[in-house]
């Protein structure tokens, strides 16, 4: 049997095949690292070629006593697991002591989502300097078109100006996939008026479409800072994040058109199971309708 490598050596090789054969994010190859360096953490002086099935549920189990989520456990796994096929081929390791096993059940949460009048209220607040008409555009088009937060700040100024005649907006989400997206009439305006005033805060030569103080392409932290700040203003009292528009966006647009299909194509969800979700939240939007409408639906107090 081939002498397996350090941890370091085969973290940084699944890394780097994750980024430049499976073109994965940064981002999400730092979230597997992450899970990985738990395992690392929970193996300790075993080597990983030498770990089996009964170890690999041990550390579940403790990570489950530790306050882990069955979800979180769950994403855990499915790194563990991904990474012993990858140290199967590459390594010649023998065996994948990850296979067949499954995280312990919670509780699914849903995702929250803000009424219609609240995401209304929340992207329609007067705006006329640089920044505030910046960031008027960026909720606009998180509430229009549901984007998740890395597609919108990973925008270029060029080709959204191309897009904006069409009333569509070109992006790349997860998995580096490309889809069109339609953009509202609200979301089209803000944009064209954050274009006008853009080169006042853009550095020369910068090609992201949205910019921070310093004139380059804008933070996530700032983004989500920023839209925090105006929910407060907007006297919305519960946390107001990028992702909670991306739901609005989807609760508002199935309680609309009933259109499943449509709403994967649009959030860029590979498997309609991750888009069922939203089901749930339009059936409870309805069941709060009719136990407010009818007259035989709640006992009376």
């Amino acid at each position: 049997m081939a002498v397996a490598a350090p941890n370091p050596e085969l973290l940084r090789g699944y890394l780097a095949w994750l980024l430049h054969e499976r073109r994965y994010s940064a981002l999400t190859a730092e979230n597997y690292a992450r899970d990985l360096r738990q395992l690392f953490r929970l193996a300790d002086t075993t080597p990983l070629v030498e770990l089996k099935a009964a170890q690999i549920r041990r550390y579940i189990a403790q990570l489950h006593g530790e306050g882990l989520s069955g979800r979180s456990l769950a994403r855990m796994l499915s790194a563990w697991r991904g990474f012993y096929t990858y140290l199967m081929r590459d390594h010649s390791y023998s065996a994948n002591p990850c296979v067949g096993l499954r995280a312990p059940k919670t509780g699914k949460k849903l995702p929250e989502a803000l009424s219609p009048d609240e995401a209304v209220q929340l992207v329609d607040a007067d705006a006329d300097e640089p920044h505030t008409v910046r960031d008027k555009a960026m909720f606009e088009l998180l509430y229009s078109s549901g984007l998740r937060l890395t597609e919108l700040v990973s925008l270029d100024a060029e080709a959204t100006l191309a897009d904006l005649a069409s009333g569509e907006v070109r992006v790349t989400g997860k998995g580096q996939k490309t889809r069109i997206v339609p953009m509202g009439e609200h979301a089209v305006t803000a944009l064209r008026h954050w274009l006008e005033l853009r080169p006042q805060l853009a550095n020369g030569g910068e090609p992201a479409l949205f910019v921070g103080a310093r004139g380059k392409r804008i933070s996530q932290r700032v983004v989500q800072l920023q839209l925090k700040k105006w929910g407060i203003q907007q006297g919305i009292t519960h946390g107001v994040h990028p992702h909670l528009l991306r739901h609005s966006f989807a609760t508002h647009v199935l309680q609309s058109s009933g259109d499943l299909r449509a709403v994967q194509e649009m959030l860029g969800h590979a498997s309609i199971s991750s888009t069922q979700v939203y089901t749930h939240l339009d059936f409870q939007y309805l069941n709060k309708i009719y136990d407010a409408a009818h007259p035989r639906a709640k006992r009376k107090t």
